[in-house]
């Protein structure tokens, strides 16, 4: 029987992973049409476990992103009545410019025999392989959170009422290609051999 041939490393898929990073520097164009329904596809390729496909997207874009803009703002007073101005309209600006915002939701099913951690562990998988794609495509885009995210008003104005919830944005659009790129950390940092007895981390150190 002959020996399986050993596969060629895959360079250009690995280069692309490799040279992903998170940004807000973006601008027009975004994604859109057949682009965009692929990228959004490769979200229902990520790890499921159940099959329970937790994930949900709202695109928010147009005319809707001042709207958007006004809605996080409103949360922010109504959760503190003294929210620094400079704040207000720092977050106004982000969410109300952007080319492309998607809302992360999380369709949870807490009766399920599959644990909600589980269920939102794969909404997290998705929305990399979306960050992933984006890359890919030639753009890019950045996962934001926040105190906005954890609004109950905000996630049922998006379409998400309990035990439904948000978990968080994406921005997406063209990255400036004059952004400085972080350094990566090197990977032995983050890697150890177990050999019987509990190990520990350089980047524990």
């Amino acid at each position: 029987m002959a020996a399986p041939q050993k596969k060629e490393r895959p360079t250009a898929v690995l280069n692309h992973l490799l040279s992903r990073s998170s940004t807000d520097m973006l601008a027009e164009p975004a994604p859109q049409g057949a682009v965009l329904e692929d990228i959004l596809a490769t979200a229902m390729r990520a790890p499921d476990h159940g099959r329970l496909r937790p994930w949900r997207y709202v695109l928010v874009r147009g005319a809707a992103r001042p709207r958007l803009a006004e809605l996080i703002v409103a949360g922010m007073k109504a959760r503190d009545p003294d929210v620094p101005a400079a704040k207000i309209e720092k977050r106004r600006t982000r969410f109300s410019t952007m080319p492309l915002t998607i809302a992360l939701g999380m369709h949870v099913r807490p009766d399920d025999k599959i644990p909600v951690i589980e269920q939102e562990m794969a909404v997290a998988a998705a929305a990399m392989n979306i960050l992933n794609a984006l890359h890919a495509t030639g753009f890019g885009g950045v996962w934001v959170t926040g105190d906005m995210t954890y609004d109950p008003a905000v996630a049922a104005a998006l379409g998400f009422t309990a035990p439904h919830r948000l978990a968080g944005f994406l921005f997406v659009g063209t990255p400036d290609p004059s952004r400085p790129l972080p350094p990566r950390r090197p990977v032995a940092d983050y890697v150890a051999e177990w050999h019987g007895t509990p190990v520990t981390f350089g980047a524990d150190g």
